[in-house]
């Protein structure tokens, strides 16, 4: 049911694929991404933020800053620093951290099983991120940044991959981070057929991080379509660039709340509070992660402390029962104020990768109090999605990221 086609990608040439790789653009502040240009200029964020080669005071939404990153990116190509496969492919992208690896299949899937939900989605997309990366891919005509799906496992795609990755990698690079990065090119056509018809027998892949840049490139398509009325359905703006992972091997971090203060109540009142939800057991100065689901890490004024929701505010339902929800529904919101996550600017959030320790300094430096989070499951994230529901802002973090650069999709003629 899933249609996930090979592509012909453009990807580095030989010897320039760790130079060139690049984290995605949207982990970045413009000083970051500044400073990791200056010191790489073959970094492809270059091309995803090329606002890093002018001056502050452009903005960052400037015409000429897309037209910048359109003539980078084909200086590049014309450079020869990146080629082109002769014949469509599809990829098997391995990554390795701290031990623990995940393999995708590079592909390109469709925009219509987005609109037809068959690619599933967990959360809102907000319109200024969307416009941003629409622009970006329409004046480069080229997909720079993959999008990271997930699938329930496969034994045929299972067993594929492990006779593939049985052969030698054409890239095979450990990035800054110490990421290990492996690639191979399936070209034989058995093997091609042998992806794509396990694909349409799967019902259902998910977004599980980039709806940004998902959204982005189906509006991008559909443009595309109205400005063609012969478009028959194959073009390559039809399709855009992903990664597919099977669920089995992914691996979701806590995303963390810190808040900036206690909503007027003092330590004493503010605990109260906590108790009528949560049973609360004070753990000391030893950092506090949860072991399971239902638990949640307090660090307040130098202590940490042990939060476990009661019964009676536990929920079977996808959304309802989430950490995430319980934390926000029963003290984010009622007991600190929180109303709305996505827009109050008392709250942030901090990805699991930075760990408890960067917790502690927020809470004793620009903010007041933190809370360290039992991840979300991929399970949770396939159920919420197959409810057709949508999960609270920052629900989940996955590492590793996606390099971008490596795999390039060109959308065709204009």
């Amino acid at each position: 049911m899933a249609d996930i086609k090979p592509f012909c990608a453009y990807r580095p040439k030989k010897g320039w694929e760790e130079r060139i790789a690049a984290l995605p653009y949207d982990v970045y502040s413009r000083e970051e991404a500044c400073e990791v240009v200056r010191k790489n200029p073959y970094s492809f964020l270059a091309i995803d933020r090329a606002e890093t080669q002018f001056d502050v005071k452009v903005d960052i939404y400037a015409p000429e800053v897309y037209e910048k990153a359109h003539d980078m990116l084909w200086k590049q190509i014309a450079e020869g620093r990146f080629l082109r496969e002769e014949k469509p492919c599809y990829y098997l992208y391995e990554q390795i951290m701290e031990g623990r690896s995940q393999t995708g299949i590079v592909a390109c899937a469709s925009i219509d099983d987005y609109s037809n939900n068959i690619i599933k989605k967990h959360e809102n997309t907000r319109a200024d991120k969307e416009q941003d990366r629409i622009r970006h891919v329409d004046v480069c005509n080229m997909q720079t940044g993959p999008i990271f799906l997930a699938y329930r496992a496969e034994d045929t795609l299972r067993e594929l991959t492990r006779k593939v990755k049985e052969e030698p990698p054409v890239y095979n690079f450990t990035s800054e981070d110490g990421i290990i990065h492996r690639v191979w090119v399936i070209d034989e056509e058995f093997k091609i057929h042998i992806i794509r018809e396990s694909f349409r027998k799967i019902p259902a892949v998910y977004i599980a991080d980039g709806h940004h840049r998902c959204a982005s490139a189906v509006k991008v398509g559909l443009k595309r379509r109205k400005e063609n009325p012969n478009n028959n359905g194959e073009e390559e703006y039809n399709y855009f660039l992903s990664v597919l992972f099977p669920d089995e091997e992914l691996h979701i971090l806590d995303y963390n709340r810190v808040v900036r203060d206690l909503n007027g109540l003092d330590r004493a009142s503010f605990l109260d509070r906590v108790g009528e939800c949560f049973e609360v057991e004070e753990v000391g100065a030893t950092p506090y992660s949860p072991m399971e689901k239902g638990n949640f890490g307090m660090y307040l004024e130098g202590k940490w402390y042990h939060l476990k929701a009661r019964n009676e505010i536990c929920s079977v339902d996808a959304v309802k029962g989430l950490d995430v929800s319980i934390l926000q529904d029963h003290l984010l919101a009622p007991v600190l104020g929180i109303a709305d996550p996505k827009t109050d600017k008392r709250i942030d959030f901090v990805g699991g990768i930075r760990g408890l320790k960067e917790l502690e300094r927020r809470a004793d430096c620009d903010m007041k109090i933190a809370f360290s989070m039992y991840p979300t499951s991929i399970k949770e994230l396939f159920d919420v999605a197959d409810a057709s529901r949508l999960m609270p802002p920052k629900s989940t973090w996955f590492e590793p990221k996606l390099r971008s650069g490596l795999f390039l999709h060109d959308l065709g003629n204009k």
